[in-house]
Protein backbone atom coordinates (compact mmCIF):
# COMPACT_ATOMS: atom_id res chain seq x y z
CA UNK A 1 0.00 0.00 0.00
CA UNK A 2 1.75 2.90 -0.76
CA UNK A 3 1.36 6.17 1.66
CA UNK A 4 -1.61 8.08 -0.26
CA UNK A 5 -3.60 4.78 -0.53
CA UNK A 6 -3.12 4.59 3.69
CA UNK A 7 -3.81 8.37 4.60
CA UNK A 8 -6.96 7.98 2.30
CA UNK A 9 -8.01 4.77 3.97
CA UNK A 10 -7.09 6.20 7.42
CA UNK A 11 -9.47 9.08 6.12
CA UNK A 12 -12.53 6.73 5.17
CA UNK A 13 -12.08 5.03 8.31
CA UNK A 14 -12.65 7.78 9.90
CA UNK A 15 -15.62 9.28 8.61
CA UNK A 16 -16.80 5.54 8.31
CA UNK A 17 -19.84 6.40 10.63
CA UNK A 18 -20.63 9.95 9.67
CA UNK A 19 -24.17 10.16 8.20
CA UNK A 20 -24.75 13.95 7.35
CA UNK A 21 -24.77 14.20 3.65
CA UNK A 22 -22.27 15.68 1.90
CA UNK A 23 -22.55 19.61 1.90
CA UNK A 24 -25.00 20.23 4.83
CA UNK A 25 -23.97 22.55 7.16
CA UNK A 26 -26.93 21.95 9.96
CA UNK A 27 -28.06 24.38 11.98
CA UNK A 28 -26.33 27.55 12.23
CA UNK A 29 -24.40 27.96 15.06
CA UNK A 30 -26.50 30.65 18.12
CA UNK A 31 -24.91 32.45 20.47
CA UNK A 32 -26.08 31.28 23.90
CA UNK A 33 -24.61 34.20 26.24
CA UNK A 34 -25.75 37.81 25.72
CA UNK A 35 -24.99 41.18 26.99
CA UNK A 36 -26.82 42.05 30.52
CA UNK A 37 -26.94 45.57 29.59
CA UNK A 38 -24.55 48.20 27.60
CA UNK A 39 -22.79 49.50 30.71
CA UNK A 40 -22.11 45.88 31.07
CA UNK A 41 -20.64 45.09 27.66
CA UNK A 42 -18.51 48.13 27.91
CA UNK A 43 -16.95 47.49 31.14
CA UNK A 44 -15.74 44.25 29.65
CA UNK A 45 -14.65 45.65 26.40
CA UNK A 46 -12.41 47.43 28.27
CA UNK A 47 -11.35 44.57 30.64
CA UNK A 48 -10.33 42.46 27.79
CA UNK A 49 -8.64 45.12 25.69
CA UNK A 50 -6.88 45.94 28.70
CA UNK A 51 -5.84 42.42 29.02
CA UNK A 52 -4.15 42.02 25.83
CA UNK A 53 -1.56 44.83 27.15
CA UNK A 54 -3.40 47.74 25.43
CA UNK A 55 -3.54 50.98 27.43
CA UNK A 56 -7.74 52.19 27.81
CA UNK A 57 -8.50 55.26 29.17
CA UNK A 58 -12.15 56.03 30.01
CA UNK A 59 -13.06 59.64 28.60
CA UNK A 60 -16.08 61.92 28.14
CA UNK A 61 -16.63 63.42 24.53
CA UNK A 62 -15.26 66.69 24.95
CA UNK A 63 -12.17 64.97 26.60
CA UNK A 64 -10.93 63.24 23.59
CA UNK A 65 -8.69 65.67 21.87
CA UNK A 66 -7.01 66.38 24.95
CA UNK A 67 -6.61 62.66 25.77
CA UNK A 68 -4.95 61.99 22.37
CA UNK A 69 -2.61 64.50 23.29
CA UNK A 70 -1.68 63.09 26.18
CA UNK A 71 -1.21 59.39 25.16
CA UNK A 72 1.31 60.56 22.54
CA UNK A 73 3.00 63.66 25.16
CA UNK A 74 3.13 60.02 26.98
CA UNK A 75 4.91 57.62 24.25
CA UNK A 76 7.07 60.14 23.61
CA UNK A 77 5.57 60.58 19.85
CA UNK A 78 6.99 63.42 17.73
CA UNK A 79 5.45 62.17 14.36
CA UNK A 80 2.32 61.43 13.52
CA UNK A 81 0.09 59.87 9.75
CA UNK A 82 -3.81 61.62 10.51
CA UNK A 83 -6.34 59.78 8.35
CA UNK A 84 -8.42 62.37 5.68
CA UNK A 85 -11.26 62.10 8.18
CA UNK A 86 -10.26 62.75 11.93
CA UNK A 87 -12.15 65.59 13.47
CA UNK A 88 -10.45 68.73 13.40
CA UNK A 89 -10.47 68.93 17.03
CA UNK A 90 -8.18 65.88 16.72
CA UNK A 91 -5.95 66.89 14.47
CA UNK A 92 -5.74 70.20 16.38
CA UNK A 93 -4.41 68.58 19.60
CA UNK A 94 -1.68 66.40 17.99
CA UNK A 95 -0.23 69.25 16.12
CA UNK A 96 0.22 70.92 19.55
CA UNK A 97 2.48 68.01 20.44
CA UNK A 98 3.68 66.44 17.01
CA UNK A 99 4.42 66.91 13.84
CA UNK A 100 1.28 66.46 11.64
CA UNK A 101 1.67 64.24 8.27
CA UNK A 102 -1.72 63.82 5.73
CA UNK A 103 -2.26 61.02 5.20
CA UNK A 104 -1.00 61.01 1.29
CA UNK A 105 2.42 62.21 2.65
CA UNK A 106 2.76 58.99 3.88
CA UNK A 107 2.56 56.97 0.89
CA UNK A 108 5.45 54.54 1.13
CA UNK A 109 6.42 51.67 3.56
CA UNK A 110 9.88 53.53 4.34
CA UNK A 111 7.91 57.14 4.90
CA UNK A 112 5.47 55.80 7.54
CA UNK A 113 8.22 53.53 8.99
CA UNK A 114 9.70 56.77 9.96
CA UNK A 115 6.62 58.24 11.86
CA UNK A 116 6.10 57.41 15.39
CA UNK A 117 2.33 57.28 15.46
CA UNK A 118 -1.32 56.79 14.00
CA UNK A 119 -4.09 58.32 15.27
CA UNK A 120 -7.62 56.93 13.84
CA UNK A 121 -11.06 56.03 14.88
CA UNK A 122 -12.75 52.71 14.69
CA UNK A 123 -15.90 50.21 13.20
CA UNK A 124 -16.55 48.62 16.14
CA UNK A 125 -15.36 47.05 19.62
CA UNK A 126 -16.56 43.37 20.59
CA UNK A 127 -16.80 42.99 24.19
CA UNK A 128 -16.11 39.42 24.97
CA UNK A 129 -13.07 39.05 22.65
CA UNK A 130 -11.82 43.08 23.40
CA UNK A 131 -10.96 42.69 19.89
CA UNK A 132 -11.45 46.70 18.00
CA UNK A 133 -12.47 46.36 13.80
CA UNK A 134 -11.05 49.04 11.23
CA UNK A 135 -13.38 49.07 8.22
CA UNK A 136 -10.53 51.98 6.51
CA UNK A 137 -13.51 54.07 6.12
CA UNK A 138 -12.00 58.23 5.61
CA UNK A 139 -11.21 58.24 9.89
CA UNK A 140 -9.26 55.38 9.51
CA UNK A 141 -7.10 55.95 6.83
CA UNK A 142 -5.71 53.03 4.47
CA UNK A 143 -4.70 49.29 6.15
CA UNK A 144 -0.88 50.19 6.25
CA UNK A 145 -1.22 53.39 8.11
CA UNK A 146 -2.50 51.14 11.02
CA UNK A 147 0.09 48.48 10.53
CA UNK A 148 3.28 50.43 10.46
CA UNK A 149 3.74 52.86 12.41
CA UNK A 150 5.36 51.58 16.69
CA UNK A 151 1.90 53.55 18.17
CA UNK A 152 -1.41 53.37 17.59
CA UNK A 153 -3.73 55.80 19.11
CA UNK A 154 -7.39 54.73 18.45
CA UNK A 155 -10.33 56.27 19.57
CA UNK A 156 -13.68 54.02 20.12
CA UNK A 157 -16.93 55.52 20.75
CA UNK A 158 -19.40 53.78 23.37
CA UNK A 159 -22.20 53.38 20.90
CA UNK A 160 -19.67 51.04 18.74
CA UNK A 161 -18.97 48.39 21.21
CA UNK A 162 -20.84 45.77 20.48
CA UNK A 163 -21.21 42.19 23.04
CA UNK A 164 -20.13 39.68 20.63
CA UNK A 165 -18.40 38.53 17.47
CA UNK A 166 -21.90 37.83 15.58
CA UNK A 167 -23.00 41.09 16.67
CA UNK A 168 -20.13 43.32 15.12
CA UNK A 169 -20.22 41.08 11.95
CA UNK A 170 -23.48 41.83 11.71
CA UNK A 171 -22.92 45.93 11.93
CA UNK A 172 -19.49 45.28 9.47
CA UNK A 173 -22.24 44.38 6.41
CA UNK A 174 -20.53 45.74 3.18
CA UNK A 175 -22.36 49.20 2.55
CA UNK A 176 -23.40 50.51 -0.60
CA UNK A 177 -20.45 51.40 -2.23
CA UNK A 178 -19.36 47.82 -1.69
CA UNK A 179 -16.86 45.90 0.60
CA UNK A 180 -14.06 46.95 2.49
CA UNK A 181 -11.06 45.85 3.54
CA UNK A 182 -10.94 45.46 7.28
CA UNK A 183 -8.71 45.17 10.28
CA UNK A 184 -9.29 43.34 13.45
CA UNK A 185 -7.38 44.36 16.62
CA UNK A 186 -6.47 42.09 19.36
CA UNK A 187 -4.37 44.46 21.52
CA UNK A 188 -0.53 45.31 20.24
CA UNK A 189 1.34 43.39 18.16
CA UNK A 190 2.82 40.52 19.81
CA UNK A 191 3.90 36.87 19.01
CA UNK A 192 6.06 34.12 20.62
CA UNK A 193 9.29 32.32 19.67
CA UNK A 194 10.08 28.63 19.81
CA UNK A 195 10.63 29.07 23.66
CA UNK A 196 6.91 30.73 24.15
CA UNK A 197 9.16 33.93 25.13
CA UNK A 198 6.65 36.96 23.99
CA UNK A 199 8.16 39.56 21.28
CA UNK A 200 6.24 42.29 20.31
CA UNK A 201 6.03 44.71 17.20
CA UNK A 202 6.64 41.78 14.58
CA UNK A 203 3.42 42.43 12.72
CA UNK A 204 2.46 45.78 13.62
CA UNK A 205 2.07 48.95 16.59
CA UNK A 206 4.18 47.48 19.84
CA UNK A 207 1.67 50.12 21.85
CA UNK A 208 -1.81 50.76 21.51
CA UNK A 209 -3.60 52.80 23.30
CA UNK A 210 -7.65 53.07 23.19
CA UNK A 211 -9.49 55.64 24.23
CA UNK A 212 -13.05 54.85 25.10
CA UNK A 213 -15.62 57.70 24.54
CA UNK A 214 -18.99 57.58 26.57
CA UNK A 215 -21.88 58.62 25.02
CA UNK A 216 -23.02 62.16 25.38
CA UNK A 217 -25.02 62.95 28.05
CA UNK A 218 -25.03 59.10 29.94
CA UNK A 219 -21.62 58.90 31.65
CA UNK A 220 -21.26 55.60 29.93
Amino acid sequence: MSAREEILARVRGAVADVTTPAGARGPAPTVETTAVGPAETLALFAENVADYRATVVRVEPQDVAAEIAAALRANGCRSVVLPTGVEPSWRDAVAEVAQVLPEAEAATAAELDAIDAVVTGSAVGIATTGTIVLDHTADQGRRALTLVPDTHVCVVRADQVVHDVPDAVARLRPAAEGPRPQTWISGPSATSDIELERVEGVHGPRTLVVIIVSNAGDGE
